[in-house]
C-alpha cells in the first residue's frame, strides 16, 4: 500500500484562528513536492492513498499532545480507465495537497501544480501577516481613521468575519490578535503566566470588529485595530483551488489546505472519497467514524489547554474577544460539513466558541451539519445532529 501522510503539528483555534505547521511524509521515503501518479488497473495490486490530518498541540501555545485527535483519511481503490494523481507543497505556514482522478485530455500535473500555486501565491500576497508587503499587513500598519483599497477576497472574508462576530455577540473577532499575543497563544509567542486585569484592559482597547467598515472597495478602520484572517483563509483557499481545478476541466478531486478539505466527484474506481474521524480516547479505546464525503467540504475546529509558567493551564485556549479571556466550557472540537469550505471553516469556529449548548442549539436552528466532541468529567461525549448523520450515512454506489 502506497500511503501519503500529512500530520499537523500545530493547529490552534482561538475564535477560529488557526495557525498550523505541518509536515508531509511518505511511508518509506519523502514524497517532496513532486506529483505522484498512481496507475490503476485490475491486474495490478490494490493501490491506496491515505491522507491523515492529525490535530496535535505543541509549544508556541501548548506543550505535549492532546488526549485525542481528529484525522482525515482518504483511500483510493483500483480503477480501470483513470489514474489517481497528487501533488502538494507549503502554504500558510502549513501544507496543501491536491488528489485527483486524471483522464485523457485533461491538463497534466505540472500545469495543475503551477495553477494551484498561482492561486495560493495570490492569496498570500493579499492576506499574509508574515510579509510586510501584503495588502492586509499594509492595512494593519495604518493609523486609526484610515482607509485602503483592498482586493475583493479580503472584503469577502471581512464580511464573513463580521457575520460570525455578530452571531457570537462579539466573541469571534478578526481583530483579536493583540489578545492572542497577550495570552501567549500566537505562533511567535512564548508560554507565560496569565495576564493581569490591567494588562487585559489595556489590550482590549486594541480589539473590536466594530471599528472596521467597508466603503466600496476600501476597508476602513475607526480605531487602531489589526485584521487577522487566518481563522478562515484556509477554507477560502480550498474553495478557490476547487474553482480553478474545475475551470481547467477536472471533475473528480480532493483538496486540502491547512486541514480544511473539499471533495468533488469520485475516485477512479467510482467509489466516493472517504473520511475517517479519529476521535478522543475513552478508557484507552480509540474511536473512529468513517464516512463518504460527497461534493462537500469538512472542517474541524478544536480546543486545547495552553501552558502557563511551565504548568498546563486547566482551561480552554479559545479566547472570547468580549471578555478577553478563554471560554469556560467543555467543547473539545466541532466538525462541520458544508458545500463551501469557507463556510465550514467559519461555522466550525463559531460553534466551538459558542460552546456545547449554545453551539448545538445554533447548529440545530440553522440546520448546520455538526459533529461535537465534549469533555465531561474524565470522559468524552460524542454528539452529531441529523444533518450531519444524513450527509455522512453510507449509500450505495
Amino acid at each position: 500500500m502506497d500511503c501519503y501522510r500529512l500530520s499537523e503539528r500545530t493547529r490552534f483555534y482561538s475564535l477560529g484562528h488557526n495557525v498550523a505547521l505541518a509536515d508531509r511524509q511518505r511511508d518509506g521515503a519523502c514524497a517532496g513536492r513532486s506529483a505522484r501518479r498512481h496507475t490503476s488497473c485490475s491486474t495490478r495490486a490494490h493501490t491506496a492513498l491515505l491522507m491523515v490530518l492529525t490535530l496535535r498541540d505543541m509549544s508556541l501555545g501548548w506543550l505535549g499532545r492532546v488526549a485525542g485527535y481528529l484525522g482525515l483519511v482518504v483511500c483510493s481503490g483500483c480503477g480501470q480507465e483513470r489514474s489517481l494523481e497528487s501533488f502538494g507543497g507549503p502554504t500558510m505556514g502549513s501544507h496543501y495537497s491536491v488528489v485527483y482522478a486524471h483522464e485523457a485530455g485533461q491538463p497534466g500535473s505540472e500545469v495543475l501544480h503551477r495553477e494551484v500555486d498561482a492561486v495560493l501565491g495570490e492569496l498570500d500576497q493579499q492576506m499574509s501577516l508574515w510579509r510586510t508587503d501584503s495588502d492586509i499587513a499594509q492595512f494593519n500598519s495604518l493609523p486609526a481613521n484610515s482607509c485602503q483599497t483592498v482586493p475583493a477576497p479580503i472584503l469577502e472574508l471581512v464580511r464573513l468575519g463580521d457575520y460570525l462576530a455578530r452571531e457570537s455577540n462579539g466573541a469571534f473577532d478578526v481583530t483579536v490578535e493583540p489578545l492572542m499575543e497577550l495570552w501567549g497563544f500566537s505562533p511567535d509567542s512564548v508560554p507565560r503566566e496569565p495576564p493581569t486585569r490591567r494588562e487585559l484592559e489595556g489590550v482590549r482597547a486594541q480589539v473590536g470588529y466594530q471599528a472596521l467598515r467597508i466603503d466600496g472597495q476600501r476597508l476602513c478602520k475607526t480605531a487602531d485595530v489589526r485584521v487577522d484572517l487566518n481563522s478562515i483563509a484556509a477554507g477560502y483557499a480550498v474553495d478557490r483551488i476547487g474553482e480553478r481545478l474545475e475551470a481547467l476541466g477536472l471533475r473528480d478531486y480532493l483538496v486540502q489546505v491547512n486541514g480544511e478539505l473539499k471533495t468533488r466527484g469520485r475516485k477512479p474506481d467510482g467509489s466516493p472519497w472517504r473520511v475517517t474521524l479519529e476521535l478522543p480516547h475513552n478508557e484507552h479505546q480509540a474511536q473512529q467514524k468513517v464516512f463518504a464525503l460527497r461534493n462537500n467540504s469538512v472542517s474541524t475546529s478544536d480546543d486545547h489547554s495552553p501552558v502557563f509558567g511551565g504548568a498546563r493551564h486547566q482551561g480552554s485556549r479559545t479566547l472570547d474577544a468580549v471578555s478577553g479571556t478563554p471560554v469556560n466550557h467543555g467543547l473539545v472540537s466541532v466538525t462541520v460539513i458544508h458545500p463551501s469550505a469557507l463556510m465550514a471553516d467559519g461555522l466550525s469556529s463559531l460553534l466551538l466558541i459558542l460552546g456545547p449548548e449554545r453551539g448545538w442549539n445554533y447548529a440545530q436552528a440553522h440546520k448546520i451539519a455538526a459533529f461535537f466532541v465534549i469533555r465531561a468529567d474524565n470522559r468524552f461525549i460524542i454528539r452529531s445532529n441529523a444533518s450531519f448523520d444524513l450527509l455522512s450515512m453510507e449509500r450505495p454506489l
